[in-house]
């Protein structure tokens, strides 16, 4: 037992535990178990390519990546200028199918969001390599400095399409973009499998998967390795001749680049685009994501994102309906929320092991 416990961790045998729990606890209230599963893996795969991001940057050596927002921003103007320029209304492309037109819309975005978060990130790097030792601290203040920073910008911004700007004004952009007439759920229900109440999204999941494989394969790759020695031991990955400053460079940026098409993914299963402060506090879902999943400040792969998102979103999908059954007075949802999304963070982090070895 103590060896299973060991293996597989105390703060994931727990919260699994307190997940099972909510299920037997939502079946108890007679809720729609169906609809709920159904939920659980839309925000699986909605959330699960922003957890990814901290893979890379952990791996790299720059612990767990709180600043993402970083990468975040350029997905979000990829995802307006596509807008903007009506992509998704091309009469060509719907001409072959709105779906189409849809993923064409959407992949384009993905693509303008890569080639700006690579250069973010590559800035963002270079940041990072100049104060070792203190990057949680660091990439904390600066995430929260490009939002604050980017509801300036947002405000200025020349665009002019009625979908982006302010109805009344005409200057600036709104809080919250629909993504209605362009690229909204286009990968939740593309092959979507409905059984009554239950719907998998299919296209989404596998776009998800695909995400983690690719990543899976550059973490396999002589650079993926290199960069992972990198983060590993510093001055022996010196004497054995690699580039400590450039893996760490090459990690952060590919952090940086999937959280650009982490946002992309989750606007459009949400069916928005958040503005202003809407993505602040992203980093810190995701750094509990991996947390659960059984990552450490000094350790992250794929197996610990698949199984930390999946809880997360489990727990903060029953969770709050529970509650509210519970105590049905008053609205307690965006209480319980933080509660459980902050509680989270700080109990996974106070159980990670000290020290700078490796598991």
């Amino acid at each position: 037992m103590k060896g299973f416990v060991n293996k597989f961790g105390l703060p994931r045998i727990i919260i699994a535990g307190f997940f099972l729990v909510l299920i037997f606890a939502a079946a108890g209230f007679q809720m729609n178990m169906p609809q709920f599963f159904g939920d659980i893996l839309r925000r699986w795969g909605m959330y699960g390519i922003l957890s990814l991001a901290m893979v890379p940057a952990v791996q790299c050596g720059i612990g767990l990546n709180f600043g993402i927002s970083m990468g975040i921003v350029g997905g979000l103007l990829g995802g307006i200028i596509v807008i903007q320029l009506n992509i998704a209304q091309i009469p060509a492309l719907v001409a072959v199918h709105p779906m189409f037109a849809s993923w064409v819309a959407v992949m384009a975005a993905i693509l303008i969001g890569v080639v700006l978060a690579t250069g973010i990130g590559y800035l963002y790097g270079l940041l990072l390599n100049r104060v070792k030792g203190s990057e949680m601290t660091v990439t904390t203040y600066v995430g929260f400095s490009i939002i604050a920073f980017m509801n300036m910008v947002w405000m200025l911004l020349p665009f002019d399409n009625g979908e982006l700007i302010w109805p009344n004004a005409g200057k600036g952009m709104r809080n919250t973009i629909s993504l209605a007439s362009s690229y909204s759920e286009v990968m939740n229900n593309t092959l979507a499998v409905e059984i009554g109440s239950f719907v998998l999204p299919t296209g989404l999941l596998l776009f998800f998967f695909l995400m983690c494989f690719l990543v899976w394969l550059f973490m396999r790759s002589r650079t993926g390795m290199a960069m992972t020695a990198a983060g590993a031991n510093p001055m022996f990955a010196k004497a054995a001749g690699i580039n400590v400053n450039r893996m760490r460079l090459i990690g952060t940026t590919l952090s940086t680049v999937l959280a650009a098409v982490g946002i992309l993914v989750y606007a459009q299963g949400f069916g928005f685009l958040q503005l202003y402060n809407g993505p602040m506090m992203m980093g810190f879902t995701s750094v509990a994501a991996v947390l659960i999943g059984g990552a450490t400040p000094k350790r992250a792969v794929i197996i610990h994102v698949l199984i930390g998102t999946f809880l997360f979103q489990g727990i903060m999908t029953l969770g709050l309906p529970v509650v509210n059954q519970v105590i049905p007075e008053g609205n307690l949802s965006e209480v319980m929320r933080m509660i459980i999304s902050n509680g989270i963070i700080l109990y996974a982090l106070a159980q990670t092991k000290g020290g700078d070895g490796r598991e």
